[in-house]
This record gives C-alpha cells, sequence and structure tokens, in this order.
C-alpha cells in the first residue's frame, strides 16, 4: 500500500521543499468530499501504479485508508519527471467519468504487410460505477488492413460502461508506412 502525507503548507515554498526532499505532490478530491492535499514518495508512487491489479490504487494518507484512481498528472516538459498528480477517491456505488486505457490485441494483416499501428486514444473516458470498470478496453486487430480503423462505435463494452466520446472518433488506424 502507498503511503502519503498531508500537506501543511499548499504554497510554492513548501512545495518547492516537499520535490526537494523526493516528494510529489498530490491533490486527492471526490464527489460531495473535501479535497485533501497530499504528497507521495515519488520512487514509491511510481512504483504503486506501475505494479497495480485495478485501476483503482488503495493508498493511505495518515493512517486512513482511500482506493484512488489517476485522473490526470503534470511532468516536466523537458526532464519528463513527475510534477504534479490528480487523484480521485473511488466512491463503491457513485458513477462517475474515469479514463481507461486502450491496449490491443492479435497482429492485423496491414501490420504484417508493413503498415504501421496507430492508436490515436491511448485512454477512453467512460462513464460508470467503479465496480463495473474494466482494468482496459482491449480491442481485437487481427482482421484490420491497411487503411482500416476502429472507431468508438466499433468497440463492444458492457452494458453498465457508457463511452463518453463521440462515436465517430477514430481509436486506432492502420496506415501505410512511408
Amino acid at each position: 500500500m502507498l503511503e502519503g502525507i498531508v500537506r501543511e503548507s499548499i504554497g510554492k515554498k513548501g512545495t518547492k521543499a516537499l520535490r526537494r526532499d523526493g516528494y510529489l505532490i498530490a491533490n486527492i478530491y471526490g464527489k460531495g468530499l473535501e479535497n485533501i492535499n497530499a504528497a507521495f514518495k515519488e520512487n514509491e508512487y511510481i512504483r504503486a501504479v506501475r505494479n497495480k491489479e485495478t485501476l483503482a490504487l488503495p493508498v493511505s494518507i495518515n493512517g486512513n485508508e482511500i482506493n484512488v484512481v489517476v485522473q490526470s498528472y503534470e511532468s516536466h516538459a523537458v526532464t519528463g519527471k513527475l510534477l504534479h498528480v490528480d487523484l480521485m477517491i473511488a466512491q463503491p456505488g457513485v458513477v462517475t467519468h474515469y479514463m481507461i486505457p486502450v491496449t490491443t490485441t492479435g497482429e492485423s494483416f496491414g501490420v504484417k504487410n508493413k503498415g504501421l499501428l496507430n492508436i490515436s486514444k491511448t485512454r477512453l473516458r467512460v462513464k460508470a460505477k467503479i465496480e463495473d470498470l474494466p482494468k482496459a478496453i482491449v480491442i481485437d486487430i487481427t482482421e484490420m488492413d491497411i487503411g482500416d480503423a476502429k472507431l468508438i462505435r466499433d468497440i463492444e463494452i458492457s452494458e453498465n460502461v457508457k463511452l463518453t466520446d463521440a462515436d465517430r472518433v477514430a481509436v486506432l488506424s492502420i496506415i501505410k508506412a512511408k
């Protein structure tokens, strides 16, 4: 479980001091709940996010155990170092928006014929309860050839999960290599 601390100072001076000590700044929020300004050890946070089994990540802030979902993060433009992360509390039974990663399965005819797989939407926005969320949206590309595309409307997903992006948006495509 990821251990964190509550930040007393939310100003620039306190934030810089925490980053110097190896902490990652985080905001934790939820529907109808008070925001929590927190900080996590950066290396422990990265390790916990990479090794998580589900979309929700258990964290402990001053002894309070909370399940959170990563909503967004900010990284340094040059170094790529994480600067800030927004975490939403995964409240059971509450329908809200989540960003689900897109993964592919199979090998398409187009990729075998020297085409390139272009994933234009790496995460899709869905509206559902945390209990109904899949870990990832898996798209089978086996039957795709060069010039084919998968749109939002082509994706099969459970009835309790609703895709909120426009149905004409392309998620991935097989393009001709130059």
